[in-house]
């Protein structure tokens, strides 16, 4: 079903912890909202969910206004970082609780139970108690207790946030694959920008109660629309400038000299505004190489991170992070070295907000 806030917020006393929002989820879609601690992310869901009323405006799902429903009288589940799963029913009574609570007979929901433990892989497992089953057993016996009650709309709350990380990727892919088998609307909130990426097909970036940016994450990840967003999702190497030429290729004046970016949003001459290159993006050169932009900077250290390595360089006093792959060519040692990356390959934004998560 699609969700749809209009003008929906959440005020507390003074704190407006969930600014006035026009939102639609469309129906089938694995929705994720991204954004750090504290900034209404939660507050958003639980008013989808019906556990929190909107102060001023409407949540609608399926084209139907849910003011005055709680959350047992809408079309939604929703699933917690914790799990909450009846740690003395065995697995197929904790996925069968929400339909003995409708009524049904033992048998019938016993077998709806046993059939919904298969799709989420766990058919072996249906008379362990909680406490026999691996993080990402249970993890997957709440998603299966969720579905039980046949939401059209299923909302998890970092559900992930406790699992290793081992785990945790195997479960972005686990969720991808039962929600395009259920075909049921997902909202996925998390802090974690590796967990939007990958399992959405579109994300929300909020910050302090509000919605900043929403895209597919190739577009929110390469295309951000400010600077928060250019340094809350992945690594980013900042600097401010100063336009002295404009057009969709600019050039601006930095603390490391002239250098030349992609200008989206056609800032004119004089500009204020920040240029941001992606780690991956800035390259060491090989002596005789060249770039359209080039900057001379030292190595201080090298972070091997599994299949990629991290080198941290400074150049004039500022950091500037480097991402090489570990593919057997080797990092440069540690001393100087010449930093470069093409235009098309940077941005500059306005001057905003900095992430600092």
């Amino acid at each position: 079903m699609e969700i749809e806030l209009q003008r929906a917020s959440v005020r507390f006393n003074r704190f407006q912890a969930v600014q006035p929002t026009d939102l639609t989820i469309r129906a089938g879609e694995f929705f994720s909202i991204l954004g750090p601690s504290g900034c209404g992310k939660t507050t958003l869901l639980r008013m989808i969910s019906g556990f929190l009323e909107p102060t001023e405006g409407d949540v609608r799902i399926g084209g139907r206004s849910m003011l005055g429903l709680g959350p047992s009288d809408r079309p939604t589940a929703l699933i917690f970082q914790n799990l909450a799963l009846f740690p003395l029913m065995t697995v197929w009574e904790n996925v069968a609780f929400g339909l003995e609570m409708r009524g049904w007979p033992r048998a019938k929901r016993r077998a709806r139970a046993e059939e919904l433990l298969a799709t989420v892989a766990l058919a072996d497992h249906a008379g362990k108690l909680p406490d026999q089953l691996s993080g990402g057993q249970r993890q997957r016996a709440a998603i299966a207790r969720a579905l039980a009650v046949e939401p059209a709309v299923l909302l998890l709350d970092e559900p992930l946030s406790a699992l290793d990380l081992k785990l945790r990727q195997h479960m972005r892919a686990e969720l991808k694959q039962i929600q395009a088998r259920t075909g049921i609307t997902f909202v996925y909130i998390t802090h974690d920008q590796g967990e939007a990426l990958t399992m959405s097909d579109r994300v929300a970036v909020m910050n302090k109660g509000q919605i900043i940016q929403i895209g597919a994450p190739a577009r929110i990840y390469d295309h951000p629309g400010d600077s928060f967003v250019a340094t809350f999702v992945g690594e980013m190497n900042a600097l401010p400038c100063k336009l002295t030429e404009s057009g969709p290729i600019a050039q601006c004046e930095t603390p490391l000299g002239l250098l030349r970016a992609s200008n989206p949003n056609a800032l004119p001459a004089s500009s204020d505004a920040m240029l941001f290159i992606r780690p991956e993006r800035l390259r060491p050169l090989s002596p005789g190489e060249e770039a359209e932009n080039t900057l001379p900077a030292r190595v201080t250290r090298r972070d091997m991170e599994g299949a990629w390595s991290m080198i941290v360089t400074e150049a004039q006093g500022r950091k500037l992070l480097v991402n090489m792959p570990n593919d057997g060519r080797g990092a440069p040692p540690e001393g100087e070295v010449r930093l470069g990356f093409e235009a098309a390959e940077a941005l500059i934004l306005p001057k905003g907000e900095i992430s600092h998560d």
